[in-house]
C-alpha cells in the first residue's frame, strides 16, 4: 500500500469506528472478495420475517423490488424513483391470488431505530467494470449510502467525481437505483452530499454546530439537539458532518421527508430547510403562525414543498393555499408543485377562490393576493364591509386552512391582510420574507 493510500485508509478506519461505535450501525465488514448488491435479500428477509410477516409476503415484496430495481429498461432517474416509492410508501402485494392487497414496509419509518442499520467498507461491486465504494450503508439489507473518502490533502471534488463515474452504464450505473445520498469527504472539507446524477457544483455541505450557524439563533440550535451536541463532541469536520446526517433518527427522516423528484432532476434539503421546515412543524402543532426567513437562492419553494407535504401527511382535515403578490411568482408556485407532482390548483378569481374555499377541494392552491381585494380601490376598509355582505350566506371555509404569504412586502399588513382575515378568520399564516445575509 502506498503513503496516500495508506493515509486514507487511517480515516476510512477511524469512520467505520464511528459508525460502529457512535452511531451504533452493525459492521458488515471489509467486503473486497466477495460478490455484493443493493439489495442483500438475507439481512432483508430476516428483517421483514421479525417485523412478522408471511413467508409468502416476503416471497412477493421481494420480488417486486429486485424486478424495480433491477429494471435496465428505464432512465436511472426513474428506476430509483421507482425504488423510491416502494421504500417510502411500501410494496403492495397479496398474500395469494384472490386475496386482499397488503403493504409491505421495507423500512419501519413511524419507528426509526426498529430498523437494521449496518456498515460495510470496500465494497465490490461488478458492473461492465467492477468498482469498489469506501463505505455502503444498509439499513434492512438496503443500500441507501456510499462514501468515497479521501485524505486532506486531496479535495472532495475528486470524491465527487468518482461517484458520478461509477454511476455512468459503463461501470455500476444500477447499483445506484436505491441510493438516497451520495457522499465524499475528508478530514478537512467535511462531507459533501448529493442525489443520484447530482452535478458536482449542487452538492451540498452541512451545518449545523454552534460555531456554524447564527449564535444568537438559539430556536434554531435547540431543535437539532441531541444530534448537534453530539457532533460538536467530534474532533474534526468529516465526522461531525457524518454525525449530523447518518444519526439513525435523522437519516431515516431526510429520506422520508426530504426528498423530491423535481422534472428529472432528484434533490435533497439542505441544513437550513431542514432546519426551516423542522421549526415550522412545530409552530403547526400548536397552531401558532410564524415568519419565515430565507436568503435569495436558499430554496424556499422547496421549503414551502417539503412543508406541505409534512401538513398533509400529519395534519387531519389540513388545506394549504400559498398567496404571493405578483403574477410572475403565482405562477412560479404553480410550476414548482407541479414539478414535484404535487396537484395544485391556481384560482382564477376573486369569486373562484371564495368558490374553492368553501368547498371541500382542492385541498392545495394558490392565489393572488389582489384577489381578497380591489387594488385600485382606496377604501379598504369598505371594501371589506361589503365583501362580508356579499359573500355567499352562512360562508364559511372548509378544511383546516394553513395560508404561506409568499413575498408580501407591499400588502403584508395593510387592509388586504385584514381582507384575508375577514375571509379566513380560523387560519394559521406563515409569512415567507427575504432579508440579506448577515
Amino acid at each position: 500500500m502506498t503513503k496516500v493510500g495508506h493515509v486514507e485508509k487511517i480515516t476510512q478506519t477511524r469512520v467505520i469506528k464511528l459508525f460502529r461505535k457512535t452511531l451504533d450501525y452493525e459492521y458488515l465488514g471489509n467486503r473486497e472478495q466477495r460478490e455484493n448488491s443493493n439489495i442483500e435479500e438475507d439481512l432483508l428477509k430476516d428483517y421483514l420475517k421479525k417485523s412478522g410477516y408471511s413467508e409468502s409476503l416476503i416471497k412477493r415484496a421481494l420480488y417486486e423490488l429486485t424486478k424495480t430495481a433491477g429494471n435496465r429498461g428505464k432512465s436511472i432517474y426513474d428506476v430509483n424513483r421507482d425504488v423510491y416509492s416502494l421504500l417510502r410508501y411500501g410494496v403492495k402485494v397479496k398474500e395469494e391470488a384472490g386475496e386482499n392487497t397488503q403493504t409491505v414496509w421495507l423500512i419501519n419509518w413511524k419507528e426509526p431505530l426498529k430498523n437494521d442499520f449496518y456498515v460495510a467498507e470496500e465494497v465490490t461491486i461488478k458492473g461492465t467494470h467492477t468498482k469498489r465504494p469506501d463505505i455502503v450503508l444498509y439499513v434492512n439489507g438496503i443500500a441507501l449510502a456510499v462514501m468515497e473518502l479521501k485524505r486532506s490533502t486531496v479535495s472532495v471534488s475528486e470524491g465527487i467525481r468518482q461517484n458520478l463515474d461509477n454511476q455512468k452504464h459503463i461501470f455500476i450505473k444500477n447499483f445506484f437505483s436505491t441510493i438516497q445520498f451520495i457522499t465524499a469527504g475528508n478530514d478537512t472539507e467535511g462531507i459533501r452530499y448529493g442525489a443520484i446524477e447530482t452535478h458536482e457544483k449542487y452538492y451540498l455541505k452541512w451545518k449545523e454546530t454552534s460555531e456554524e450557524l447564527n449564535q444568537g439563533d438559539t430556536y434554531l440550535l435547540s431543535i437539532t439537539e441531541p444530534v448537534r451536541k453530539l457532533a460538536e463532541s467530534a474532533g474534526n469536520l468529516l465526522d461531525k458532518n457524518i454525525i449530523s446526517i447518518f444519526y439513525k433518527d435523522r437519516f431515516l427522516e431526510f429520506i422520508h421527508d426530504f426528498v423530491v423528484y423535481d422534472r428529472g432532476i432528484k434533490k435533497l434539503c439542505r441544513h437550513n430547510q431542514y432546519s426551516g421546515v423542522k421549526a415550522s412543524t412545530d409552530f403547526i402543532k400548536r397552531r401558532e403562525g410564524g415568519i419565515i426567513w430565507h436568503t435569495q437562492g436558499s430554496g424556499k419553494s422547496l421549503t414551502m414543498v417539503w412543508l406541505t407535504k409534512w401538513i398533509r401527511e400529519n395534519v387531519p382535515n389540513a388545506r394549504v393555499l400559498i398567496i404571493t403578490d405578483r403574477d410572475e411568482l403565482d405562477k412560479q408556485i404553480e410550476k414548482v408543485y407541479k414539478g414535484v407532482e404535487e396537484g395544485i390548483y391556481r384560482t382564477k378569481s376573486g369569486k373562484d377562490l371564495i368558490d374553492k374555499l368553501g368547498s371541500t377541494m382542492p385541498w392545495l392552491m394558490c392565489s393572488l393576493i389582489h384577489k381578497f381585494g380591489n387594488k385600485e380601490k382606496d377604501e379598504y376598509d369598505e371594501y371589506i364591509s361589503d365583501l362580508k355582505k356579499n359573500l355567499p350566506e352562512n360562508f364559511r371555509t372548509v378544511g383546516d386552512f394553513y395560508v404561506f404569504v409568499d413575498e408580501c412586502h407591499r400588502t403584508q399588513t395593510g387592509d388586504l391582510h385584514k381582507a384575508m382575515k375577514a375571509i379566513l378568520p380560523d387560519a394559521v399564516f406563515y409569512r415567507l420574507y427575504r432579508h440579506s445575509p448577515s
